[in-house]
């Protein structure tokens, strides 16, 4: 049976989507504040096959949820939201989500692309592990092993290196792993990355090699 989260804090945009899906036959639940949706998604999403989330919230906005909730899986994400900007469309598709509703919307609508986006979903093998050359990552316990031996990395070292393995091979810059893992609204020097990147190749020791710097663009992870 699908269940669907809900992370939306207008009570009553909350439960007339409840009751539409429900109704449908699909189960739901809900959560009104950020700090409680970080919280559940720090518990593991494996029971939902879906989650609708809003933007702005309390406590912590729709952004850092969803940036949290791809740390760790690939569970399909969609915006519901009154914030139609297009830099935030185009952020909230950055950030990795499969949607973005702008409110007010069609329940009709929205449950049909639940739906389809579920099935879709479904189809999918999708892995907790995460491997390249000496490198893997387990994005369910939150664990990395460099040469078969267990490598504590500290959050921004983990997210960078989980981002960097979601896409080996290909050139990753500055800019894009700056607004990945620190955000939008980071306004330091694009330097962190370099000083990050570093101290994750130290952390990996031997393996740190295979993290690639392509001068005047940026960073690529190889199997080599």
């Amino acid at each position: 049976m699908k269940k669907i989260l809900i992370i939306e804090d207008d009570p009553q945009i909350c439960d007339v989507i409840k009751i539409y899906f429900e109704n449908e036959g699909t189960h739901t639940c809900s959560v009104n504040d950020g700090k409680a949706a970080l919280d559940l998604i720090g518990s593991g999403l494996n029971e939902f096959s879906l989650v609708l989330l809003d933007i702005m919230l309390p406590h912590a906005d729709g952004f850092s949820i969803c940036k949290s909730i791809r740390r760790i899986c690939d569970i399909p994400v969609i915006f519901i939201t009154a914030r139609g900007r297009e830099e935030d469309i185009l952020y909230g598709y950055e950030l990795g989500c499969d949607d973005y509703i702008v409110k007010p919307f069609r329940l009709s609508e929205l449950y049909a692309k639940c739906t389809a986006l579920i099935k879709r979903s479904e189809g999918r093998v999708i892995s907790d592990i995460l491997e390249c050359g000496s490198i893997k990552l387990d994005t369910r316990s939150l664990q990395c092993f460099s040469n078969e031996k267990e490598t504590e990395l500290p959050p921004k070292e983990f997210a960078i290196l989980h981002f960097l393995m979601q896409h080996k091979e290909q050139v990753i810059d500055r800019d894009t792993l700056l607004n990945r893992i620190w955000g939008y609204d980071y306004f330091g020097s694009d330097r962190v990355v370099d000083n990050h990147i570093r101290l994750l190749r130290k952390a990996l020791g031997s393996a740190g090699k295979q993290i690639k710097t392509v001068i005047g663009r940026g960073y690529k992870l190889s199997d080599k």
